[in-house]
């Protein structure tokens, strides 16, 4: 197993003729001294090269249902082990992780596991996939391909539950090992993303674009709407639009509720009806596949079937009550058992059945 302590070297990275080191895993290009960590905190140089400190070191572990990651169309029901680091690459301000992904302190991560560990845990409790998330998976790259090799290697798949907020070559490297993804894209301005996140739009859509047309990743979208600050309907309009003209109708976009959290405790949660609205406003643009997140919204859980209508999955928060979907031609694509029309995914022939467990697991006493 990896030394806690151990640190890697970290890819992605070039020497400057002033004497620093560049990170090029992200759009900041943190330029280091020795001894300097980057704006993540966790990518670091030590003496003439970059480094990961938190290789092997976990904030935790938990099996989670797939739809709290959320997806809604990569292997539903089934459960997925999940886990993150330390450290982000975005200050978003109303970040509702904050104590895993704002942490400077190392000693938070106590949870030591190799990526075989990860791989063979997740398979010995019947997981079907891992995720990367509670941090983003950006900052921890290395740790994060290297569990993902040994997940595929055990037969398991792998998500990414991330901003989107990387360099050409470092999306390249990362996303080849991955699966699936949700990117969470946080608005779709710039002021927005400047103001609340410290980073900039443009990234984020470069790598929307990356995984939709030069990747075979499943993709979801994530938006979480905070009142006041991204949840207009011109807003939530050109979003839906940009979706639909660039990614396409069947892309799943999830509207999520905010709550108040680290230096935004003072703006009100999002009203339910919210989230309603912006399903409506998406769908009438022309997205087939729209839904709400952090209520409990039946109508909005459920998925249709864009040919009949039909409902072809209907969930209640992370149970699926009903399930209508066989297997289609294409590897994994699901049909509308009433009609036949293709439901664009990754499905089984049937859904899994773990339901809204959550369960947090120490990899020292799985392994014993």
């Amino acid at each position: 197993m990896t030394d806690p302590s151990t640190v890697v070297t970290a890819r992605h990275w070039h020497p400057l003729p002033d004497g620093r080191v560049q990170c090029d895993v992200c759009p900041r290009a943190c330029r280091l001294h020795d001894g300097q960590r980057g704006f993540c905190f966790v990518r670091a140089r030590k003496g003439d090269a970059m480094v990961l400190a938190t290789y092997g070191r976990s904030s935790g572990f938990c099996v989670d249902p797939i739809e709290k990651k959320p997806l809604h169309h990569f292997f539903p029901g089934t459960p997925v082990l999940s886990f993150g680091t330390a450290g982000c690459n975005l200050t978003c301000k109303f970040c509702q992780n904050w104590t895993i992904s704002k942490a400077a302190d190392m000693d938070r991560l106590t949870d030591a596991a190799s990526p075989d560990d990860i791989a063979r845990t997740a398979r010995s409790l019947g997981c079907r996939s891992v995720a990367f998330t509670y941090n983003d998976p950006v900052v921890f790259l290395e740790y994060a391909t290297d569990v993902a090799r040994a997940c595929h290697a055990h037969g398991l798949k792998t998500v990414a539950v991330t901003a989107g907020y990387m360099t050409a070559p470092a999306r390249a490297d990362f996303y080849t090992h991955m699966d699936a993804a949700n990117v969470d894209l946080k608005a779709f301005t710039e002021t927005f993303y400047q103001g609340l996140c410290s980073g900039r739009l443009a990234p984020v859509l470069d790598t929307l674009l990356y995984l939709r047309h030069e990747t075979r990743v499943w993709l979801e979208i994530t938006t979480l709407l905070i009142p006041g600050h991204n949840d207009g309907d011109a807003e939530i309009r050109a979003l839906a639009e940009w979706v639909l003209g660039r990614l396409g109708a069947d892309i799943p976009v999830h509207f999520s509720a905010f709550h108040p959290d680290w230096r935004m405790e003072g703006t009100p949660p999002t009203p339910p009806a919210t989230l309603s609205r912006a399903r409506r406003i998406a769908m009438a643009a022309g997205l087939r596949y729209v839904y709400t997140g952090n209520v409990h919204d039946r109508d909005g859980g459920t998925t249709l079937c864009p040919g009949c209508g039909a409902p072809v999955i209907v969930r209640d928060w992370y149970r699926l009550n009903h399930w209508s979907l066989v297997r289609g031609q294409g590897a994994g694509e699901g049909r509308c058992s009433a009609c036949g029309s293709a439901i664009p995914g990754l499905f089984e022939s049937r859904p899994g059945d773990w339901g809204a467990r959550r369960l947090p697991v120490r990899l020292q006493s799985v392994r014993r």
